[in-house]
């Protein structure tokens, strides 16, 4: 499906690759732009292959948490998530319907729900692994390992350089 935004964002990104267009308002921050471009057209593929296996985005980060770390306090994973707890709480709800997780309250504080992933999701992990796999090679497609280890450090560090600001300027509204 082409669309006119398609066409404008191919345009835009040909104009980023060859440098800030100071005369556009987007020139005045161009790795932002770019950012934002690359995350949007990321969140967009990842929600369609993911909806291919039923899941909304971030519903798989959720999966993927207790897949790997076993069951989880749900404040832990509104936390783990960065995520407000209305959303968490919709997500987990949504995936007990499917069967994916079960709900229940702590054997310790009855205050704390546990969610724990159900063995009927494993065929889920599967599908989220070749889906994450997916989109991996749709992102990096020929680049070599050299080249995607120096996108994986500055990538890093841009995630460093914005922690410190966000943490800064919390620390300021206190």
């Amino acid at each position: 499906m082409s669309t006119t935004n398609d066409a404008d964002d191919t345009a835009a990104a040909g104009t980023a690759a060859a440098g800030p267009d100071r005369n556009r308002v987007a020139g005045a921050g161009p790795v932002s732009h770019a950012i934002f471009r690359v995350a949007r057209i990321h969140k967009l593929l990842a929600g369609q292959l993911l909806r291919e296996v039923g899941l909304y985005p971030g519903q798989e980060l959720l999966m993927m948490r207790l897949w790997d770390e076993g069951p989880q306090r749900q404040t832990d994973l509104v936390a783990v998530l960065d995520a407000d707890a209305p959303t968490v709480t919709r997500s987990v709800r949504r995936l007990e319907r499917a069967g994916f997780v079960r709900r229940s309250p702590s054997p310790t504080d009855g205050r704390v729900t546990i969610v724990e992933a159900t063995s009927a999701s494993m065929g889920l992990r599967q599908a989220v692994e070749r889906i994450w796999a997916d989109l991996e090679r749709m992102t990096v497609a020929d680049m070599d390992d050299d080249r995607r280890e120096g996108v994986l450090r500055a990538l890093g560090e841009l995630e460093r350089n914005l922690s410190a600001s966000e943490e800064g300027r919390r620390g300021r509204r206190r």
